[in-house]
């Protein structure tokens, strides 16, 4: 289904036609226009496009978004493919190797089986149907992931039948917003069982990644193509065949990225896209008298801006690869034409890059940056530091949940993602905030992973002072 703002009328989509039709493959378009008489209609025209191949276990759904320049000014916080599934049939989830489960049903988060707790998404399950999910905490927040992590997801229905799989499988990030690190929502118990390819969101971030397009900008982009596989398995409880199988096909999708299919001129295929390469070298004089290898940076090219700006940047497209293990060089293909900047960041190492000079790339063109140079910011030697500079926070003290507010899935493995750390804080130092003593202390177990506010009151918190 689709979802506009509640500002906004839903995208109806009532202008349909048949794109193509063959023995090898049908598209069909669903298509809205903006239509100023309307009250609240949406300042867009929205084409969604399904496609089926001969031969494919699942089908493919993509979007053209556009916004003419005559049109009124729009800001867009989220663009999602939602699917229901029937939660009487689809009962367990799977999002990463780690983290799959049987889930409850929607169900068991209403009242009076479920409680509410600080924010409408997590609730307390007091007395589900199955009692093996009582006094655990539902929340869709704890099941999201990195862009980058996120290739598949979803449900598999078990008995009565053979097993059977749905699942959403991204073959490249180019479309999503705010880079390879932006934390999105995947499958989740929702109204029913909800599984989501969220194309732009603002999720852990708020208004800074709205995309803000202006009065008379004309402005378009294309959501996927994702491809919603299914797979079966006569063995009813050989869920982990499915999911490894699911595995499979996703990097199947991504090594045919990007499609040859798609009918819709605006998504770009190999032959209109092009290439950047080159080498990425650290200079750091505190650490090596000479340049060193950017080993494993992330480089990735996106909207021209400032350094980091790629992390809030939702209206144009990214690509992101990772450096040589050995000695820092990089190539990213498949890049559409366009202008860009070039963004690094090194693990291990402080700082944004960003080279000066834009890239432009040509359909079919092959950009050689030859060797970047990568100056951390830095007024001297390194006297002390807390943690390690990977921007996953990953190393520092993470407490035991509070054992009325539990997800068993977690309790041993990402703890981070547990219901309420934040009043634990206060709870773990209620004398005031803990003092990190340089050559004593250590962050794995002194320095708390997350700056939360000090509650006080029911109601009344305080930034904790660190």
């Amino acid at each position: 289904f689709s979802r506009a703002s509640l500002n906004s009328r839903r995208l109806d989509s009532t202008d349909f036609r048949v794109v193509s039709a063959s023995e090898e493959q049908v598209e069909l378009s669903f298509r809205s226009t903006y239509d100023p008489s309307r009250l609240n209609s949406v300042r867009l025209t929205v084409d969604k496009r399904l496609v089926m191949l001969r031969g494919s276990s699942g089908f493919y759904c993509y979007a053209v978004l556009e916004h003419a320049g005559s049109w009124p000014a729009l800001n867009i916080t989220e663009a999602r493919l939602a699917f229901k599934l029937n939660t009487a049939r689809f009962t367990y989830m799977a999002v990463s190797d780690e983290i799959q489960r049987y889930m409850p049903r929607a169900a068991d988060r209403d009242a009076p089986r479920g409680m509410p707790l600080a924010y409408k998404e997590a609730v307390l399950l007091l007395n589900p149907a199955e009692p093996q999910f009582k006094g655990e905490v539902d929340d869709k927040y704890q099941y999201s992931l990195d862009n980058k992590d996120n290739a598949v997801h979803g449900w598999i229905a078990g008995a009565p039948g053979p097993a059977v799989g749905f699942w959403v499988v991204t073959p490249s990030n180019e479309f999503k917003t705010g880079g390879p690190l932006k934390r999105e929502l995947t499958s989740h118990v929702g109204p029913t069982s909800l599984t989501v390819s969220m194309f732009m969101g603002t999720h852990y971030v708020g208004n800074d990644i709205v995309a803000k397009i202006k009065e008379g900008e004309h402005w378009k982009k294309v959501m996927g193509p994702v491809f919603i596989y299914l797979n079966s398995n006569p063995e009813r409880g050989n869920f982990h065949t499915l999911w490894e199988d699911a595995k499979a096909q996703a990097e199947a999708e991504a090594s045919k990225w990007p499609y040859t299919f798609p009918e819709s001129p605006d998504f770009h295929k190999a032959g209109q896209r092009g290439s950047v390469t080159g080498r990425l070298l650290v200079r750091d004089r505190f650490v090596s008298g000479k340049d060193m290898p950017a080993r494993r940076a992330y480089v990735g090219l996106a909207a021209p801006g400032q350094p980091g700006s790629w992390a809030i940047e939702s209206k144009g497209y990214q690509f992101w690869t990772r450096a040589s293990a050995t000695c820092g060089s990089f190539a990213i293909g498949n890049v559409r034409a366009g202008v860009y900047n070039l963004y690094a960041w090194v693990p291990g190492t402080l700082g944004d890059y960003m080279h000066t000079a834009a890239v432009t790339v040509d359909a079919g063109g092959a950009v050689a940056l030859g060797d970047l140079v990568f100056e951390p910011p830095r007024s001297g030697p390194t006297l002390w530091e807390i943690g390690v500079p990977d921007r996953s926070a990953a190393e520092f003290f993470v407490p035991e949940p509070n054992p009325k507010y539990v997800n068993k899935l977690f309790l041993s493995k990402d703890k981070y993602r547990q219901y309420g750390l934040w009043d634990r804080y206060a709870e773990l130092y209620p004398a005031g905030d803990p003092v990190f003593t340089v050559g004593e202390s250590h962050y794995s177990k002194d320095w708390f992973f997350a700056h939360v506010t000090r509650k006080k009151k029911l109601t009344c918190f305080h930034r904790a002072g660190r």
